[in-house]
C-alpha cells in the first residue's frame, strides 16, 4: 500500500493528547517587540500526518514563550511567491495566524468556557493604509461563555514583510487572558492555524478534519516551565 493511502481515515494526530513544554523568557516583550531563539519553537506536530489525506505544507514556523505578563508569539512563513493578503473586513480569510489559549487546559468539554480565548494577528490589513500589523480578538463559535473583550491595544503585533513570505511577533498580555494564573495553574491548553491563500493550512494539534476552532478537547497542552 502507498504512503498516500495510509491513515486516510483517521488523523494520526487525533490518537495523541499533546504536551509540550514552553519556555520563560523575560522580558517577554519590548519597544520592538520579542525575539525568540530555536529553543523555543514549537514542535511541527503536523509532520505525523505526513502521507496521509491530511499532509499539510510546512511554511510555517512558530515559536512561543510565557511569563507573568503573558505569552509571545514569533511566525515565520517562507515559500510565498504572491504578496500578502490581509484585509480588516475577512480577518478569517486573511494570510495570518489564528490562536486558542484555555487558562485552565481543560480537555475534557466540547464547547469552550470563559477561560478560552481566540485571537488573530495578521503581518498587515491595519492602520489607515492596511499596511500595519493587526490583531484582534475572535469570538469562539459554540461557546457555552465567552471571554472577556479585550480593550484597544491590549493586543500587540509587529511585522515585516519579505521577499518570500512574512515575520509576526505578538503579545497577549495576561489581562486579556481571563484565568492566566502561571503561579497555580502551570498547563495552558493551546492551537493553532497559520492560513495563507496561496500555501494553505498550517495546524498544531489537529488539522480541518476536526473542529478545533471550537472544541478544547482538540488542543495540545503547553507546560510552562522556567
Amino acid at each position: 500500500m502507498e504512503a498516500s493511502q495510509l491513515n486516510t481515515l483517521l488523523s494520526p494526530r487525533f490518537l495523541f493528547q499533546f504536551s509540550v513544554p514552553l519556555k520563560r523568557k523575560e522580558p517577554i516583550w519590548g519597544p520592538q517587540g520579542v525575539v525568540l531563539d530555536e529553543s523555543y519553537k514549537l514542535p511541527d506536530l503536523a509532520a505525523l500526518d505526513s502521507g496521509t489525506a491530511s499532509t499539510e505544507r510546512p511554511f510555517a514556523d512558530v515559536r512561543m514563550a510565557w511569563d507573568a505578563q503573558g505569552v509571545a508569539i514569533t511566525l515565520t512563513v517562507t515559500g510565498k511567491h504572491q504578496p500578502v493578503w490581509c484585509r480588516e473586513s475577512r480577518l478569517e480569510d486573511s494570510d495570518g495566524m489564528v490562536v486558542w489559549i484555555d487558562t485552565r487546559a481543560t480537555h475534557n468539554i466540547h464547547r469552550a468556557s470563559k477561560y478560552c480565548h481566540s485571537f488573530v494577528f495578521l503581518p498587515a490589513g491595519g492602520g489607515r493604509n492596511s499596511d500595519e500589523p493587526l490583531a484582534d480578538q475572535m469570538l469562539i463559535n459554540r461557546a457555552r461563555e465567552n471571554a472577556r473583550p479585550v480593550r484597544p491595544r491590549e493586543l500587540q503585533a509587529t511585522s515585516k514583510i519579505t521577499k518570500d513570505g512574512y515575520q509576526l511577533a505578538a503579545f497577549v498580555p495576561a489581562v486579556a487572558l481571563g484565568g492566566f494564573d502561571p503561579a497555580n495553574h502551570r498547563s495552558l491548553g493551546f492551537t493553532y492555524a497559520v492560513i495563507d491563500r496561496e500555501l494553505g493550512l498550517a495546524t498544531f494539534a489537529n488539522g480541518p478534519a476536526f473542529p478545533f476552532g471550537e472544541d478544547p478537547s482538540c488542543w495540545a497542552t503547553l507546560e510552562m516551565v522556567e
